[in-house]
């Protein structure tokens, strides 16, 4: 359909072959159109591995590169406030692609299987699809989609700064892939994908000329300006039609914005973030979640405020939560959710595919919640009454209301909030299957390795046999709302997400 421009005389970096999987045996189609880059899973267009990858294969093979960032309608617990904030998403890598003079198709199905066949029929003209390798939800099924293409496909992890298949086995605490992440990740913090990899593609011929009117016409793009009302439409279609957007605004440019806010008003603050009140998170889960954003770009800028290289890591791995980066206290915190326990959960999710399943859970939790399975709860609440906020305790409400409300819960309390569920679920089976729900189903960040690493610590994960022994938690760890009182700063947090009938009484 087009012929490509002449190729750059720069050729992008080469990404590192430990972050590309093969997922068939084709050789890459030298008639093709395009090279097709499937974006999945980070949805940027700046350091990002897949792209330059994709970008990398542009050039060698003297195409233009095509971009489909493409949206299904009813993928399990889709929403309106998903979609509006991958839409928003959207908008915003349509600005950086025009500029680039890259083409971008942006596809959200108007109705469930609307899309079917999208990504088959744009393989059938490209040389070779490069799409996103990432570990969780529904997404691991597309690499075998992928695999019964008629041409190349590959899959390329850019989740976060170790390549996810670097360790060679689970990790079951935050100690132990902490100490190894202090023996391994010196290697990997002088690899960094390419800022702005479209600035070395060749520039490509506009959607029109490289997509045929036909199939253009079957799967409309989504128009660049004035597509709320289409996207209205579809979110009437998701699973979930009654969870609406949030005020947090999705993209690129929004996520570059809140680092930039968190790095200058309350990283400072951020030993404290236990603190509802003090509201010192960086709420950038959201957007690395949705690939707006990367784990690269936010340690560069985090890094950058201090002066700081590599010569200042400590020469020993213990395993510390502090010490070893010879940061502030604030940027060590920091990193070590950043870091560790993201990546923990991504490691988890790579290879265990029964990761969201009650049965992997540590032995010792599954032995002592089988003990105390049948021990009197205090009362049980429905999931009707749970996902409504209507228990007896006010903290517990609160914590609710902020999920359904701005789709998100405060990190800390979050912990609470699944202890409690544990304690009022008839057992832990039911327990997890109603925190996963309602997280999945209201949490921006939800469906995402990292949130199954926090559902899952209630239970154990990641944590110890702690005494003595209680009703309900046997060795589970034990948290109370009236603890939390006492030690959390929480009255402007109860104000805003409180009601009036809420008390300790």
């Amino acid at each position: 359909m087009s012929s490509a421009a002449s190729v750059s005389s720069t050729s992008v970096p080469t990404v590192p072959a430990d972050r590309i999987s093969c997922l068939n045996q084709h050789a890459p189609r030298e008639s093709g159109s395009y090279v097709l880059y499937w974006m999945t899973a980070y949805r940027r267009l700046s350091s990002n591995y897949a792209l330059q990858h994709a970008v990398e294969w542009a050039g060698r093979l003297n195409k233009p590169l095509l971009i489909l960032e493409a949206l299904e309608a009813d993928y399990p617990w889709s929403s309106p406030r998903f979609h509006h904030f991958i839409w928003q998403g959207m908008l915003n890598n349509g600005q950086v692609a025009q500029l680039a003079k890259t083409a971008y198709y942006p596809y959200i199905e108007p109705e469930p299987a609307a899309g079917k066949g999208l990504v088959r029929t744009l393989a059938t003209e490209a040389c070779l699809l490069v799409t996103d390798d990432y570990p969780c939800f529904f997404l691991p099924k597309l690499k075998r989609f992928c695999a019964a293409l008629s041409t190349l496909a590959l899959a390329v992890d850019s989740n976060g700064i170790l390549p996810i298949r670097h360790p060679d086995r689970i990790f079951t605490t935050a100690y132990s892939f902490r100490r190894f992440l202090q023996k391994e990740l010196p290697q990997f913090l002088v690899e960094n994908p390419v800022a702005d990899p479209l600035g070395y593609a060749i520039p490509s011929d506009s959607l029109e000329q490289l997509v045929s009117r036909e199939i253009r016409e079957r799967y409309p793009a989504l128009p660049a300006k004035n597509g709320e009302k289409l996207v209205k439409a579809a979110e009437d279609r998701t699973f979930n039609p009654g969870v609406g957007a949030t005020s947090l605004v999705g993209g690129n440019s929004a996520a570059r914005e809140m680092l930039a806010n968190f790095l200058a008003t309350r990283l400072t603050g951020y030993p404290d973030r236990n603190h509802p009140d003090d509201d010192t998170q960086s709420h950038l889960s959201p957007y690395l979640h949705f690939g707006h954003i990367s784990s690269h770009e936010i340690f560069d800028q985090l890094i950058g405020q201090y002066q700081w290289s590599l010569a200042s890591l400590s020469e020993t791995a213990k395993g510390s939560r502090t010490g070893w980066w010879n940061l502030p206290p604030e940027a060590e915190g920091f990193l070590d959710q950043l870091i560790t326990w993201r990546e923990l959960g991504f490691n988890m999710c790579a290879y265990n595919l029964d990761y969201a399943q009650y049965e992997s859970l540590p032995g010792w939790a599954l032995e002592t919640l089988a003990d105390h399975a049948d021990d009197p709860r205090p009362t049980t609440y429905s999931l009707a009454e749970l996902e409504s906020a209507n228990t007896s305790d006010p903290i517990w409400n609160a914590c609710q209301r902020q999920l359904v409300r701005d789709g998100f819960v405060h990190n800390y309390l979050r912990m609470l909030w699944g202890k409690k569920i544990l304690q009022w679920s008839p057992d832990p089976r039911e327990a997890l299957e109603t925190m996963i729900h309602l997280n999945n189903k209201y949490a921006l960040d939800g469906r995402d390795p990292n949130s199954y690493s926090g559902i899952f610590w209630v239970l154990g994960r990641y944590d110890r046999a702690w005494g003595p022994e209680r009703d309900i938690f046997g060795k589970v760890r034990y948290m109370t709302s009236e603890s939390a009182q006492r030690k959390l700063r929480l009255k402007k947090y109860l104000e805003a997400y409180g009601a009036e009938d809420d008390s300790f009484a």
